[in-house]
């Protein structure tokens, strides 16, 4: 695969671009190639701080504005703010194996806010799209289950590992069910998924297990991993692609899909589930207090 940095990206100015949790990871990476090709780039980031530090590293159009996505309040008062205009949301912002917690809002700390906060700011930015929104999964969404009357794992016992792909499932048919909304509405506005293979983040760093697990997962990564940058890449095609399909999944197209310049990739076929995607959403509408609503064509 050639350098990420040479990956071609169309050119972006006049758009504006949200990126939550773009201070690290692939999240800042996203963030600097697309402000790198003249979009306005806001970083949305629940730490002011860092955020301002990423801005400061990169070249292009900027601003900084904070949500937390396992806040629905916070997530609420950055919709309300929202730039006017919105040309692409990239739902990124996430964390990965955490240890048990619960919200303020008393949802499953992963579920909360790697799916429900971007389902959540999706249907309050609608409004403003104009041109798309890209949910981040993981090839972890293979091992997620969908338990509608348990999503917040109240009865189930707690596993890390699973709590994860079950909100990387969530992504994804959300991802898949906004778009037949959109297709059945007749709007010109498209849905995406991706997933960064294995990239070496602060994600996958800072895993909350024991030091030998972290080892052999860092070791793990430097043989057959990629950098944020290329990580980054499925995000960008999903982002940027001109003609790509809505309900386009993008992915690394190396072996197994871990590393590897990006093409669209397939589902489990869980995900495809059109009867669980619906129901999900109507769920996800009755946790969040937000209601799903597809645009007028303009």
């Amino acid at each position: 695969m050639v350098s990420p940095d040479a990956f071609p990206i169309p050119d972006q100015h006049g758009r504006t671009v949200v990126v939550t949790g773009a201070n690290s990871g692939i999240g800042f990476e996203t963030a600097r190639r697309l402000a790198g090709a003249g979009a306005h780039v806001v970083l949305a980031a629940r730490n002011r701080e860092k955020a301002e530090d990423a801005a400061s590293r990169i070249e292009g159009s900027t601003e900084v504005r904070l949500v937390d996505t396992s806040s629905l309040a916070s997530v609420r008062a950055f919709a309300e703010a929202a730039p006017e205009r919105i040309d692409v949301l990239v739902n990124n912002a996430g964390v990965m194996a955490t240890d048990e917690s619960r919200t303020v809002d008393g949802f499953e700390l992963q579920f909360a806010t790697n799916y429900l906060g971007a389902f959540a700011l999706t249907g309050l930015l609608l409004p403003r799209l104009t041109d798309r929104v890209v949910m981040v999964s993981s090839l972890a969404h293979y091992g997620g289950r969908i338990v509608l009357d348990d999503l917040n794992r109240q009865r189930r016992r707690y596993s890390r590992w699973a709590a994860y792909a079950d909100s990387k499932l969530a992504d994804l048919m959300f991802a898949l069910d906004l778009q037949a909304r959109f297709a059945a509405a007749g709007s010109p506005l498209r849905a995406m998924a991706a997933h960064p293979g294995m990239a070496g983040t602060n994600l996958t760093r800072d895993l909350h297990v024991p030091a030998p697990v972290s080892a052999v997962s860092e070791a793990i990564l430097k043989g057959v991993g990629q950098s944020a940058a290329g990580g980054a890449l499925p995000l960008l095609l999903a982002a940027t692609a001109p003609d790509l399909p809505g309900g386009s999944f993008v992915g690394p197209g190396g072996l197994a899909e871990v590393q590897g310049s990006p093409i669209v990739v397939g589902t489990s076929r869980r995900a495809r589930n059109r009867e669980l995607q619906r129901l999900l959403v109507q769920e996800s509408e009755r946790l969040t207090g937000v209601t799903i609503e597809v645009p007028a064509p303009r």
